[in-house]
């Protein structure tokens, strides 16, 4: 867990199969405290390393096991529009049930439990809710009638389940329902202001996955997390997971936090009557991008689950006409979860398809051959029982779900975070991440994530533009071969496939998604 550039290596977690088992062996070595917040944390996720399977089969074990020893914990879960997102907004109460239920298991003198669900303060202004209105009418009646249906005994039990979601049956209309369009998605653990575990991964069962990514495509998920030894990132990071609720609620500012870069916005006081949009009030990860955007000669390489973002496309596509040398290296997953794994794709996948063939164009234009855009997809052929979904397959092969959030710049600087390459996570949602500004340190990361994909293809060497031109024209030929017989796991990303389902939404703000 060093951040030397010695053991750099092995601070980085490339899948759940690596991160899941180092995190549980952090968590169990904690002597004081441990505080983390977490965009999803479900505690009967499975147990991974040897050391945690020692204890208990679950996270519950491990939490129960490690209060049990005098550790404080804290989590800060998000909890979400119990409308909008009603799936989410349960399993946050989920999550709140079972840990409550542990609290009351440990011994006396266990540690202190602490579990805030928080939802972001900013919400819809009165004339885009009246809008909107008939949309969550329809949705509140959906609910309504669900409910009804499991008769009384039932019902009641199933709404003691979603707080949000009774209250809203209980007391509101589509009319006077606020909501609420903004997420913390960030994904930290700090343990004895020491270590920091951190990057795009969440913890639950879902997000399980391999090296081989050998599953249903559905099952599929590539995520990247850091976890370093590192006392003075981690006290920054301690600082602003304590700290959060007080600044997102606007009863207080934004402090400095050396080393930890972040997305924060506020709840408008003011003028909320037009807004859709909370007001950003720090942005260091998408200022970072753009810094490193602008200093980069060679070799951009990046992964991420959503390149939505406009005005990050207009900053590398000015970078790539300033600088004919540059090189660009994407890694985007074949589609978005809500369109790649449903026959019937949902709008918000569609818009952000929209915004994403947009800005992946743009790129095209500034960039030409100096532009290599890949999603990742399976070493085998897509069988006859296929996964559901308009874009489940790709080059004849189920696809590889990417989620991480991680880009290169040149062998000089590196960014991981929780943050996508769109608007809602440069701008809205609560997002936390760390600069690396090792150059050594940033080499081992990008050959690291680029041999996971390419094996011994991805050592860059010392000429980048030498390798990317063959590798670009590799990747490109592969593409027509049977999946058991490819190189390397990347094929060309089919922007017209997503321009196909993407739909535009007149005065949706495309911070929106």
């Amino acid at each position: 867990m060093s951040t030397t550039d010695a053991g750099f290596q092995d601070a980085i977690l490339i899948t759940a199969s690596e991160a899941y088992p180092a995190f549980e062996r952090a968590v169990l070595g904690a002597e004081r405290e441990i505080i983390m917040g977490f965009r999803v944390f479900d505690p009967l996720t499975r147990l991974h390393s040897t050391e945690a399977r020692a204890v208990g089969r679950t996270w519950a074990d491990l939490i129960e096991h490690v209060l049990n020893r005098g550790v404080d914990i804290t989590l800060i879960l998000s909890d979400f529009d119990p409308v909008a997102a009603t799936d989410l907004h349960r399993a946050t109460w989920k999550t709140m049930r079972i840990l409550c239920g542990i609290r009351e298991l440990t011994h006396a003198g266990a540690g202190q439990l602490t579990v805030r669900p928080m939802l972001h303060p900013a919400r819809v202004g009165v004339l885009p809710r009246l809008l909107f209105a008939p949309f969550v009418s329809a949705k509140i009646g959906k609910l309504r009638r669900g409910y009804d249906a499991l008769g009384k005994g039932k019902r009641k039990s199933a709404l003691n389940k979603v707080p949000g979601v009774k209250y809203v049956l209980k007391h509101l209309n589509g009319f006077s329902v606020p909501s609420y369009p903004v997420s913390h998605h960030q994904k930290l653990a700090v343990i004895d202001g020491r270590y920091l575990y951190i990057g795009g991964l969440d913890l639950d069962e879902r997000r399980f996955d391999d090296h081989d990514h050998e599953q249903a495509a559905d099952q599929t998920w590539h995520d990247v997390q850091l976890l370093l030894d590192d006392p003075d990132r981690a006290t920054a990071a301690r600082g602003h997971l304590m700290r959060m609720a007080d600044v997102v609620a606007g009863d207080a500012d934004p402090e400095p936090t050396p080393g930890i870069l972040r997305t924060l916005s506020q709840a408008r006081h003011k003028s909320q009557f037009w807004h859709m949009s909370p007001r950003t009030v720090v942005n260091d990860i998408e200022t970072t991008y753009h810094a490193r955007i602008r200093a980069a000669q060679n070799l951009i390489y990046i992964e991420t689950q959503f390149f939505r973002d406009r005005a990050m496309a207009r900053e590398l596509s000015d970078r790539a006409r300033t600088c004919p040398e540059l090189r660009l290296f994407l890694v985007l997953p074949a589609a978005p979860e809500s369109v790649a794994f449903r026959d019937d794709p949902a709008l918000d996948g569609r818009y952000g398809d929209h915004l994403q063939t947009k800005c992946l164009r743009k790129l095209r234009r500034a960039f030409a051959e100096r532009l290599l855009i890949t999603s990742p997809v399976q070493r085998r052929a897509s069988s006859a029982t296929r996964t559901p979904g308009v874009r489940s397959t790709l080059s004849g092969a189920p696809v590889i779900y990417v989620h991480a959030k991680v880009a290169v710049f040149d062998q000089t600087a590196a960014i991981v975070s929780s943050a996508n390459l769109n608007g809602r996570s440069l701008r809205w949602d609560t997002e936390a991440g760390v600069e690396i500004d090792q150059p050594d340190q940033a080499r081992v990361l990008r050959d690291r994530l680029l041999r996971h994909w390419m094996g011994d293809l991805g050592d860059v060497g010392s000429d980048s533009s030498v390798w990317f031109d063959k590798t670009a024209e590799m990747i490109r030929a592969e593409a027509t071969h049977a999946p058991s017989t490819r190189s390397t796991l990347l094929v060309p990303h089919d922007i017209a496939a997503g321009a196909q389902t993407a739909v535009p939404v007149p005065g949706m703000p495309p911070e929106m998604v």
